[in-house]
């Protein structure tokens, strides 16, 4: 996975930092219960919800990313961050 060109409405971009990928994000303006506590959308292309991005939560140095849902409930990533850098309004 790596950037994503049609990223809606952006609100900043990382550097993942073990492969080096970049990626874009907004906020998570969708209505699902549980992805409440996912405040943003990282956008990556094709998904399992088809849609180009990933429900997660990016904080300064990490990122908390749904990577796909089983029998268990979400199933959670943490993907490291070289560099965050939210877009100025």
């Amino acid at each position: 996975m790596s950037y994503y060109t049609h990223t809606q409405a952006p609100i900043g971009c990382f550097v993942e930092k073990d492969t080096g990928n970049h990626f874009e994000y907004s906020i998570n303006d969708d209505a699902n219960k549980w992805s409440e506590n996912y405040p943003h959308k990282v956008w990556i292309g094709n998904t399992i919800n088809d849609r180009g991005y990933r429900y997660a939560k990016v904080l300064a140095t990490v990122a908390y990313i749904i990577t796909d849902e089983d029998e268990n409930g979400i199933v959670l990533e943490r993907w490291f961050l070289k560099k965050n850098t939210e877009y100025l309004g």
